[in-house]
């Protein structure tokens, strides 16, 4: 009778196998390495204040420009001209270009000096590890985006309370343009971070960037129905339904608020998707 045994393989390696990383360690790590940069701090502060100069100059304009006419004071709230001028279309451009770039370079900018490499030769779960960066950078824009949005509401309002047309944070359309103007931070960021991910190559993926929420809001309008059903489904012009004031009316293809939260939402779960799958199939 022949008896079959069984031996244990030693460990080559010569040494203990490490843990894998948790996701809240990638997210720490993603975390030092954003604010580790120094251009991180310069950018967002260079940006809010071109923002909050676009915003706070316009309604500094209708300060100093204000004329002496009780019914241009009446118009002015009944037509929501106090309500569009928190957060500007200048302002908004300003806002998706800086921080749709930025998340783009979040990217690049580790293709470019081969820290991804050491990155995911010390986590090979590349999803994971884009994963956490995308909850970093979702997470640090939706906050910038919030305390801009507020300062420019106190700020322009400020201001227009000493023309008495003022209006409060109750006013109707308020909360939705501050909600609005705060989201677009965030979502574009996303949108840039996964152009950069399926391109890696920093000016392809600024120039695209540029082009999917700029340029394609010019080159669209509401004019005809295909041109129209583009023009909604873009992120940019999804911020000019939601800050429209008043009725929406006047076009031939109008669209619901509830359709523009949609593209937000669609945008910014397609951004992240696309970024985390794509980095498991290319190579370093």
């Amino acid at each position: 009778m022949t008896t079959m045994t069984t031996t244990s393989v030693p460990d080559t390696r010569g040494g203990a196998v490490e843990p894998s990383a948790r996701f809240r360690d990638l997210l720490a790590a993603e975390w030092i390495k954003l604010w580790s940069l120094r251009s991180t701090v310069w950018a967002l502060v260079v940006t809010a204040l071109t923002v909050l100069g676009f915003t706070i100059g316009t309604a500094y304009d209708q300060y100093r420009y204000w004329p002496d006419d009780p019914r241009h004071t009446a118009a002015f709230i009944k037509d929501g001209i106090a309500v569009g001028l928190i957060f500007n279309g200048n302002a908004a451009t300003i806002l998706v270009l800086a921080l749709g770039a930025f998340g783009a370079m979040s990217v690049v900018g580790e293709y470019s000096t081969g820290q991804i490499r050491t990155t995911f030769a010390a986590v090979p779960a590349r999803r994971s590890v884009m994963a956490a960066k995308v909850t970093v950078m979702a997470g640090v824009m939706a906050v910038f985006g919030a305390v801009v949005s507020l300062l420019s509401f106190c700020a322009t309002q400020a201001i227009l309370s000493e023309l008495g047309v003022g209006v409060s944070i109750g006013h109707p359309g308020v909360v939705r343009v501050i909600v609005a103007s705060a989201l677009l931070p965030p979502v574009s960021a996303l949108i840039g971070m996964a152009l950069a991910a399926v391109l890696r190559q920093a000016g392809a993926a600024l120039v695209s960037t540029v082009a999917v929420l700029v340029l394609l809001p010019a080159v669209f309008s509401e004019d005809r129905y295909w041109s129209a059903v583009i023009d909604h489904s873009l992120l940019l012009s999804a911020w000019f339904r939601l800050t429209q004031s008043g009725t929406y009316g006047g076009v031939a293809h109008s669209w619901t608020t509830g359709g523009a939260w949609c593209v937000y939402a669609v945008w910014a779960v397609v951004a992240a998707g696309v970024a985390v799958a794509v980095v498991h199939r290319h190579d370093q």
